[in-house]
């Protein structure tokens, strides 16, 4: 559930210097962020525009080597999400082990496993975003959250110094004190500050309000490939933007 609302006012700050933790994975927000000469840095398992293909902004940014990448695997972003959850220094991990990922970084390291002789175990430091970003389709007047099943949100909000949230609706009351929804809810304790986007992931989607709009993610890979179509698409799209090219009669509930 990425905030596109603001990525798109990040882009019109003209923002640099970004570092991006994709949990596991990004996709449009990083690819428009990095084409836009916001990001330095990116960690993430992959960037994808799914269905619509490779990111284009990201590939030529990669082979142009004008873009540092940390490779990663998902299972090793979230288990050092959760170190820094638990307040622990780093969290050992299995699955990477006899991957070439173990010659690019340096910072994880294979040790003994001290409870067992001959079992080597790979260990990876614990991270600590400066900011947790997402979009929710409720907040509440508590300053509460509801991310659903998407569990991986509530432990990047945990792990993070600060944590934003652009939301569709705001719900009345407390969800913290609904028996049905409260065990989907972020509490506001982890929120730093929440914001009304409507429609604020588009043209990615919201459970049960709208779904991806596939029409325009196919139209923004096509642009994307040049740096001139994706200049176009970013005046028309992101600089220049109204509430009627926020929605898309593609764009359907999911």
């Amino acid at each position: 559930m990425p905030a596109m609302a603001v990525v798109h006012a990040l882009i019109r700050r003209r923002a640099k210097g970004l570092r991006l933790l994709g949990v596991p994975v990004l996709g449009l927000s990083a690819d428009l962020l990095i084409g836009a000469g916001c990001v330095a840095e990116l960690e993430s398992s992959a960037v994808s525009l799914g269905e619509a293909g490779l990111a284009p902004r990201f590939t030529e940014a990669v082979e142009k080597k004008v873009l540092k990448v940390k490779d990663a695997t998902c299972p090793a972003i979230h288990t050092a999400l959760q170190a820094t959850e638990k307040g622990v220094p780093f969290m050992p991990l299995r699955g990477v082990l006899g991957s070439d990922l173990l010659n690019f970084r340096k910072d994880w390291q294979v040790i003994e496993n001290p409870l067992k002789k001959n079992d080597p175990i790979l260990i990876v430091p614990a991270i600590q975003p400066d900011v947790a970003l997402f979009h929710a389709r409720w907040a509440d007047e508590a300053g509460n959250v509801w991310i659903g099943r998407r569990k991986e949100l509530a432990t990047i909000a945990h792990a993070s110094r600060a944590c934003y949230v652009t939301y569709e609706e705001l719900r009345p009351g407390d969800m913290l004190e609904d028996e049905l929804l409260a065990p989907g809810v972020l509490s506001s304790v982890y929120v730093s500050g929440v914001a009304q986007a409507v429609r604020g992931a588009w043209p990615l989607a919201v459970a049960g309000v709208y779904g991806i709009d596939d029409a325009h993610l196919a139209l923004y890979a096509r642009a994307a490939k040049t740096k001139e179509g994706f200049r176009r698409y970013l005046e028309e799209y992101v600089w220049n933007r109204t509430p009627q090219k926020n929605s898309s009669p593609a764009a359907s509930p999911a």
